[in-house]
């Protein structure tokens, strides 16, 4: 695994940034189909993708590390998610990093649920003016 990542950060420094600046490696995606979520909260403000995916790497191969923001002032909502290739390495890192540390901050991780259905969540649409109370001859 480990000739895996040197061999995707290599292909990514050479034909994507040739002043290897350090940016995140580009990882090669497994074609399983299956990957494992992580939601992480408790994130400071100042914490980056970059070091979230850093800090979770030691416990597997991170395929994605996203930390969502407000789409009005582009600041971090607080909470990311991190993507792991296996469930092992997912349970593995929840048991580690559930209460450590980042940035400053201490961070809570769970296993991430799936989206609800928003549809469900809508209030039905009014179906024109109300009806008049009383009679109406």
């Amino acid at each position: 695994m480990a000739a895996l990542r040197e061999a995707s950060r290599r292909l990514f420094f050479s034909a994507r940034n040739p002043a290897g600046a350090a940016m995140r490696p580009l990882l090669l995606a497994q074609s399983r189909g299956i990957t494992h979520k992580l939601f992480i909260g408790g994130l400071s403000q100042f914490a980056t993708e970059d070091t979230l995916a850093e800090a979770f790497a030691r416990y597997g191969q991170v395929l994605e590390a996203t930390i969502v923001t407000d789409k009005m002032t582009n600041r971090s909502k607080g909470f990311g998610f991190v993507k792991f290739a296996s469930e092992e390495e997912a349970n593995k890192a929840r048991d580690e990093m559930n209460g450590k540390v980042l940035n400053g901050r201490v961070i809570y991780v769970d296993i991430a649920k799936a989206k609800q259905d928003r549809a469900t969540d809508v209030l039905p649409i009014a179906s024109g003016p109300p009806k008049p109370i009383g009679n109406s001859s």
